[in-house]
Order: structure tokens, then sequence, then C-alpha cells
């Protein structure tokens, strides 16, 4: 082999460099399609909040392998969003926006002007009454219909006072069961 042909087999020719200008382009705008599910939560929120004039702060966290997206803002113009039945429809929507870009079903969490506090905190009033009624004699105690994510909590909140409980019920009637 001469030092010529070493040469053209080490250089790549005009269409190897286009070929793989061509990867590499390819590469940048796969990594664009795989964006992470908070930045495309974020991004979500960001625009919606552009669309209705409200200034907010958006914290990402990951917890236990889920996305918690926080909106802060430093008066009360997120209060209109902060209603839990608006908390959970834009989250709902933030999750269907993910999943179209991503192709993969999300389970983040949306928290809007500390709604999710304000949520659990009333959530643990709804505790503390129905053990004093159990304690009180009563059988059993049901809750209110709520979602998934606050079942969860009651739950916790239930098992840290020594207490058990059981979801009950189907779709928007699901709600949760104290017992001794």
């Amino acid at each position: 082999m001469t030092e010529q042909d070493t040469a053209a087999a080490v250089e790549p020719t005009e269409a190897e460099l286009t070929t793989t200008g061509a990867v590499d382009d390819v590469e940048e705008d796969l990594d664009d399609e795989t964006r992470d599910e908070a930045d495309i939560a974020a991004d979500y929120i960001e625009e919606l909040l552009d669309i209705c004039d409200l200034d907010g702060d958006i914290e990402i966290e990951e917890r236990a392998g889920r996305v918690y997206l926080s909106v802060t803002d430093e008066g009360n113009a997120l209060r209109v969003l902060a209603k839990p039945d608006t908390v959970t429809a834009l989250q709902e929507l933030t999750r269907i926006a993910v999943q179209a870009e991503t192709g993969e079903f999300s389970r983040l969490i949306l928290d809007v002007g500390g709604s999710r506090d304000a949520r659990a905190e009333e959530l643990q009033r709804l505790v503390d009454t129905a053990v004093e009624r159990i304690e009180a004699g009563s059988p059993t105690a049901a809750l209110p219909p709520m979602s998934s994510y606050e079942r969860k909590l009651v739950h916790d909140l239930v098992a840290e006072k020594g207490f058990n409980s059981e979801s009950e019920g189907e779709g928007r009637d699901r709600h949760t069961v104290i017992t001794r």
C-alpha cells in the first residue's frame, strides 16, 4: 500500500463528511426531541402564564422519580389558578403536553401558589376530624372523593395516627374510608 493509498484510507471523502454532519444534525434533533419531562412541563406552564399575562417563578424538583413543578409569585396574581380544581385541571393538561412530546405517561405533580400545601393542611384537618369520630365510637369514617395523589396523602396521615384506611368506589367517586 502506497502513502497515497494510506492517506486516502484515513482521510474521509467529501461524501463521508457530509453524511457525518447530517448524523450530527440528527443527533442534535434527537436531543431536542427527547427533552426531559420537567423542561417540557415548565415550558408549557410558562407559555400558559404568558397567555394569561401572569408572572410566576417556576421551580423544578424531583422526588422519588416524580417531577414536582411549583409556580410561585410575589403577590396574589396566581390565586385564580391556585384553586384545587384548577390546579388539578392544569396538572392534567401539563401531563398531556408532556406525553404528547415524549410518548410516555407523566406522573408530574403541579403546585400553583402553594395550593398543594394548603390542600395538605385541609386533608390533615379532615383526617383529624375522622379520627375523632372513630375515637368517639363510630366504626368507620368516610372522607369525600379525591384524587389518587390526595388519597395517598390521606393514607400516610392515617397510618401516622395508627389507624387503617382503604380506598373505595370507582372513578370520581373514589374515596377513603378510615377504620381503627
